[in-house]
């Protein structure tokens, strides 16, 4: 039996309940170490401990799994935790409070950030958690799925928690774009582009009936402008629009 370990303030406890299956266990264990997250505990996993099959899906992940805490009951794998979260897809009757993936990882990192210890329960693969088990819980995470189906793997939902938690811990951009080496246009060259489109248009009649044209031409800079472009797209599209009327 593992004694507990202490310093494991920084990020929550990964506790699996009576988990059936070596290979779901590596699998956990690699979906947390690719989200930041190192400390797992195991209850009374029911193939033993250690278990080779384990340490082959978890694929890099065995330092998770060689400082994973083994302990016989739910209590002493909880002893020193401060505030636990139980994952399960049916509220069961008890009277707690129920986060998203999201609202509980806000919450863990707000605990944390006051120094308190968090612990997120994982359930045996075939039934989940037993009401014994979420009663030790301060509050319930259920992940929005399918009702359908709401069945998830062992790993999927480690994996699921364990993502929100870095998302927001970690200050990811939600979308980057590839810009080195990028020669943007300058707002001259933009200028003159929209001064030649707005020209050959002219011509073309396309301005049309007159009273619009205002913001016609209005909605064509903003266009312009809003496209970012690059001194080469400035040129290729002076180049159709040269190519285009020698065309006609």
């Amino acid at each position: 039996m593992r004694a507990l370990a202490s310093g494991l303030g920084s990020a929550p406890v990964i506790v699996l309940v009576r988990p059936q299956m070596g290979e779901n266990i590596g699998a956990a264990a690699r979906a947390m170490l690719n989200f930041g997250l190192e400390h797992m505990r195991l209850v009374a996993p029911r193939d033993g401990w250690p278990n080779p099959a384990a340490v082959a899906m978890a694929s890099g992940a065995g330092p998770v799994l060689e400082h994973a805490g083994l302990f016989s009951d739910l209590p002493g794998a909880l002893a020193d935790c401060d505030y636990v979260f139980a994952t399960t897809a049916r509220v069961r009757g008890l009277v707690k409070p129920v986060y998203t993936p999201e609202a509980a990882m806000a919450e863990a990192r707000a605990l944390i950030g006051a120094g308190k210890r968090v612990a997120v329960l994982f359930g045996p693969e075939r039934a989940g958690l037993e009401n014994e088990d979420v009663a030790r819980a301060n509050a319930i995470i259920t992940i929005p799925v399918n009702p359908a189906f709401y069945s998830l793997n062992l790993a999927q939902g480690v994996l699921l928690l364990a993502y929100e938690w870095m998302r927001q811990t970690t200050e990811t951009l939600a979308r980057v774009e590839n810009l080195t080496g990028t020669d943007f246009a300058s707002g001259l060259e933009v200028e003159k582009l929209g001064d030649h489109l707005e020209e050959k248009l002219e011509a073309s009649g396309f301005f049309f009936p007159e009273q619009k044209a205002p913001m016609m031409k209005l909605n064509l800079r903003n266009m312009l402008t809003r496209w970012g472009l690059t001194r080469a797209e400035v040129q290729t599209l002076h180049g159709i629009l040269r190519r285009l009327v020698r065309g006609r």
